[in-house]
């Protein structure tokens, strides 16, 4: 990586690097040679940035947020992390600058039927004593720039033009308000932004088959329940779901 510059914000220890090839892998080695829980690192650019379903995640040079996150206190429900990590950038994007975000199951972030937010999730192997030692959620929002069919939250008219740096820093005390949350409260926050739920969607799942419903809701598990036109109910843990139309009661 590049000469980087270190700097702390409350217990984050966010380290700033001007080019590099994935964040997630990046944070993934300094994990497992022990860097602390909280560690963040932030890229200018990414050459070799992933998301969900291996998907490329790439955007010009300062433009956006590209940004990992290390997590070493691990919630029961993994995915509460990244739950956690995309409605803050839910919050932060309405709340800092006037762009009326929502979430898709399980943890994009939409502006209208527009993406404008991916997370990637990797957790280190389980140890000797059978625990998750610690788990990097990887995000990048567009902000200044989106590729063709996206959003950005400049494209979207933001009410407050942002540096990824400031959106960053705003960003992580509702991370850490959102994990001080008891379980039932932290899903009933996560159900309240998420544009899918009530939707009629399109799942599509990794061998390739399909499942068209409503989604019905998400349940504390993570998984979403959809109820198709033959009233049986799928419950699905890994599927790209897309939204069809919103669903009539």
């Amino acid at each position: 990586m590049d000469p980087s510059i270190a700097n702390s914000s409350s217990q984050w220890l966010i380290q700033t690097v001007l080019e590099t090839g994935s964040t997630n892998a990046d944070l993934m080695e300094a994990g497992a040679r022990g860097a602390p829980d909280r560690s963040v690192l932030r890229a200018d650019f990414q050459s070799a940035g992933r998301g969900r379903l291996d998907r490329t995640w790439e955007a010009p040079r300062g433009a956006n947020l590209l940004v990992s996150l290390l997590f070493r206190t691990i919630p029961t429900h993994l995915h509460v992390l990244t739950q956690a990590v995309a409605l803050s950038g839910v919050i932060v994007a309405r709340e800092l600058c006037g762009v009326q975000a929502q979430l898709k199951w399980p943890n994009d972030i939409l502006v209208g039927q527009d993406k404008l937010s991916g997370i990637l999730a990797q957790a280190a192997p389980v140890d000797e004593a059978g625990r998750v030692p610690f788990v990097v959620v990887g995000i990048g929002c567009n902000l200044s720039w989106a590729p063709p069919g996206a959003a950005s939250l400049a494209s979207c008219g933001w009410t407050r033009a942002v540096t990824p740096d400031e959106f960053l820093a705003a960003m992580l005390p509702e991370i850490d308000r959102l994990l001080l949350l008891d379980d039932e409260a932290m899903h009933e926050e996560y159900l309240a932004n998420l544009a899918t739920v009530g939707t009629q969607v399109r799942a599509e799942m990794p061998n390739g088959e399909h499942i068209i419903g409503r989604a019905l809701t998400v349940e504390p598990d993570g998984r979403l329940v959809i109820l198709d036109d033959c009233a049986i109910s799928h419950r699905i843990d890994t599927a790209d779901v897309v939204h069809l139309r919103p669903a009539s009661d």
